[in-house]
């Protein structure tokens, strides 16, 4: 069974002046998830919200939508 995952993540510099990924948040649906990076986006120096869906039980997702973004994130980083 499919389902969409929605998350917000925060990201802040690391003492070598890196953007780094903060701890990601699931969120029940996109504009909650919208709003929350909205928030972290205040409290970071950047934050995006994304929903990925996919299958679960199979291990298979489609890739990562970015549903918005906020100051200086570094896309890459969430991969790594």
């Amino acid at each position: 069974m499919e389902v969409t995952y929605y998350v917000a993540v925060p990201f802040d510099r690391d003492p070598e002046g890196d953007l780094k990924p903060g701890e990601a948040q699931e969120l029940p649906n996109a504009r909650a998830a919208e709003l929350r990076a909205a928030a972290m986006a205040r409290e970071h120096v950047g934050a995006l919200a994304f929903a990925r869906a996919g299958d679960p039980s199979n291990g298979e997702f489609r890739d990562a939508t970015l549903l918005v973004r906020f100051g200086e994130v570094d896309l890459d980083a969430l991969s790594a």
